[in-house]
């Protein structure tokens, strides 16, 4: 068996602590994963409030969750699977009690077709465009892009099939890329094909 597969022993000494009962054990265990996790969950959102927030949702659910880990990956990717989902589930959310947010909410003025936009600005108004999306195509997007995960780990990470992630990318891509042309931002955001 691959040993990056697996759990590594200062994990699952952790880990048994914990189920044991050791508070420190756990907490050694949020401080070892607390800045990989709230990467993930920045793609989310771009709040650090919020991020931080989701961050300790996370770990929340991980704790009680803990006694069902079952170790036969590494724990940061059963952090990331309980991640994504948290992730997933802030969106549906958001949308429920905020609606549709637009373009036109952007801070910044949109850019004129031949300017030149920073990467920041491009990356907000990607992340904007992405919020168009219903929140499965957003999630793959997010995950496939942002988080460089095979649509097999997606696959994984939210109990879906394989063949239903490579679905629900093509169909994305076609959505943000309409999106984007309709809003005249195709070329500012470095979509040439």
């Amino acid at each position: 068996m691959d040993s990056t597969l697996t759990v590594n022993q200062t994990d699952r000494a952790d880990i048994e602590a914990c189920l044991a009962g050791d508070e420190d054990a756990y907490g050694r265990l949020v401080r070892r994963y607390e800045s990989e996790l709230a990467k993930l969950m920045w793609r989310f959102c771009r709040d650090s409030t919020v991020c931080e927030e989701l961050v300790q949702e996370v770990f929340v659910e991980a704790y009680f969750g803990l006694a069902g880990f079952r170790g036969e990956a590494p724990f940061s990717h059963w952090l990331k699977r309980i991640g994504s989902r948290v992730g997933y589930r802030f969106w549906r959310n958001q949308r429920r009690e905020a609606g549709r947010f637009s373009l036109e909410d952007y801070d910044g003025v949109a850019p004129e077709p031949d300017s030149d936009i920073t990467p920041e600005q491009a990356g907000e108004i990607l992340h904007r465009l992405l919020a168009h999306l219903n929140d499965a195509d957003r999630l793959v997007l997010t995950l496939m892009y942002f988080d460089e995960c095979s649509t097999r780990d997606i696959a994984e990470r939210m109990g879906w099939t394989r063949a239903m992630v490579k679905m629900r990318a093509s169909r994305a891509r076609r959505k943000l890329k309409s999106i984007a042309e309709q809003q005249g931002l195709l070329e500012a955001i470095g979509w040439t094909r």
